[in-house]
């Protein structure tokens, strides 16, 4: 602080009960809240309380319980309590309950109308003070004189309320909490019952009613804002005319403003808004009687959900997923299915004899025979022999056959059982992009017309290739040696090595 700063000189004690007062530091003490200080008693002597307030809020406090600054009855502070004050202080507060009990007892043998709620001894042990509450004016000047003579001190007789007394004895209320009349609340108000009635609370004197027995002092918390609220809610004096019989007012929430009503004789409660019941009053005013209570229907478009909006329907979107699956599957079934040209088939590059023998040898062996004897007894009439091939240029070699190519000259045909079993690899057709028929000579490696052949690559023989000649007849069966080719491709090492396969260095025959 600076060093011309002066602080307020008043400062805010607290002692026994909750009670407080105001007392002047003339001695510019360093004090600190909590701290125990000794001051100055009203009567004589001392007494001992702790710091609650310094500085400039007890100028505002004292500006509120409307207390002079410079009032020659703020009393001064003497000293800062040592530990000495604190034993004997101690020490007198031991004595009060034992006080209590015995003045108690002579209360009962005065037969006093008056209850004893507190005992409070100064600080010196030269004054006692006892605190009572009574409902008709008392005598109780011969209690003084026995309790004088008894603890030997003066006593001072002080009457309280039921809530004050409350407050000073403590307790639990109903809310969990410490009471709020022994924790902060120092300043006691009327409550009367018209505060539950705003409220709407049920007049029951045991819900409303506290500790001290009077009504609860935390009815008067919320009512400003419950009269608030009410402003917004109709008066309802009399029942609503309505054209099935009377509507009596059974409920009323305030802050929701919602109403209920119930006709003579039924149960069953019907809610309103207040909107809707100033409406009827109104209707009952000019004479009218609605037909119901209830407010009629309007029927509201009912919003879109926000996942709607911004995500679409899930269905919607399950649907076209499972669509665009099926079409991209179906797409890349087509696209990896292989090209099978008609002119690589043995059946379509046979006579129709050969594609009849080749079905037959497909057929379970149970019905091959009949048919094969009845073919040879002339039952079913030969088939036309289908038209020789136009014979080729002169300056276009042939294009060598995939199945020649991969199969050793001289190497007998094969036969249907044996086409039949063929299985794999052997099975699959030989003039695929990128297989074996490819790379060794198959149809896509055939010389173009106006291209001559040219010779392998370390093949010997090369040069001594002659084209092959139209075959005549309608026997265009496979070529000799496509059994070896069948099974040199089954084969691990002649696949990529053309010098281990003899396919590879005999020249294709011309049969």
């Amino acid at each position: 602080m600076p060093s011309d700063f002066r602080g307020f000189d008043c400062v805010e004690i607290r002692f026994k009960g909750g009670r407080k007062e105001f007392f002047r530091n003339d001695k510019n003490l360093p004090l600190v809240t909590g701290d125990a200080v000794v001051v100055e008693a009203a009567g004589s002597g001392w007494h001992l309380g702790h710091v609650s307030l310094k500085g400039e809020l007890v100028r505002l406090q004292m500006r509120k319980k409307k207390v002079p600054t410079d009032s020659r009855d703020i009393r001064p502070i003497l000293r800062v309590a040592t530990p000495d004050d604190e034993e004997r202080w101690q020490a007198v507060r031991d004595l009060e309950n034992g006080t209590m009990f015995r003045a108690r007892a002579v209360v009962d043998e005065l037969r006093l109308k008056m209850k004893l709620s507190d005992v409070e001894y100064q600080a010196d042990r030269t004054r006692a003070l006892f605190y009572y509450s009574a409902e008709d004016r008392v005598d109780f000047r011969e209690l003084i004189r026995r309790l004088a003579d008894e603890f030997r001190v003066r006593v001072e007789m002080r009457q309280i309320s039921l809530r004050q007394e409350a407050g000073r004895i403590g307790g639990i209320g109903v809310c969990g909490r410490e009471l709020c009349c022994s924790t902060w609340l120092t300043d006691f108000k009327a409550v009367s019952t018209t505060a539950a009635r705003y409220q709407n609370l049920s007049l029951n004197p045991q819900k409303l009613a506290g500790q001290c027995g009077r009504l609860k002092c935390c009815l008067n918390y919320e009512l400003d804002a419950y009269l608030d609220a009410l402003k917004d809610i109709p008066q309802v004096q009399r029942p609503l005319q309505v054209a099935t019989g009377e509507a009596f007012l059974q409920k009323t929430d305030i802050f929701r403003k919602r109403m209920w009503f119930a006709f003579r004789g039924d149960n069953n409660w019907l809610m309103l808004s207040a909107e809707r019941v100033r409406e009827v009053l109104e209707m009952n005013k000019r004479g009218e009687k609605p037909d119901t209570l209830l407010a009629p229907r309007q029927e509201e478009e009912v919003a879109p959900a926000v996942s709607t909006l911004m995500e679409g329907d899930l269905d919607r979107l399950d649907d076209q997923i499972k669509a665009g699956s099926k079409r991209g599957k179906r797409k890349r079934k087509e696209r990896d299915r292989p090209e099978r040209p008609a002119a690589t088939s043995p059946e379509a590059t046979a006579s129709p004899a050969a594609a009849t023998e080749a079905k037959e040898a497909r057929e379970p062996r149970e019905g091959r025979e009949p048919r094969r004897r009845e073919r040879h007894e002339g039952g079913r009439p030969a088939r036309a022999e289908s038209t020789p091939r136009p014979p080729r240029a002169e300056n276009q070699p042939p294009a060598p056959r995939a199945d020649a190519a991969a199969s050793p000259a001289g190497a007998a045909p094969e036969s249907p059982a044996e086409q039949r079993g063929r299985r794999g690899a052997a099975a699959r057709p030989l003039n695929r992009r990128g297989g074996r028929g490819h790379r060794e000579g198959g149809e896509g490696n055939a010389p173009r017309p106006d291209q001559e052949a040219r010779p392998r690559r370390n093949d010997p023989t090369a040069g001594a290739q002659t084209p092959r000649p139209p075959r005549e007849g309608g026997d265009q069966s496979r070529p000799e040696g496509s059994q070896g080719r069948s099974r040199g491709r089954r084969g691990g090492s002649g696949r990529r090595e053309g010098g281990g396969s003899p396919a590879a260095s005999t020249p294709p025959s011309a049969s």
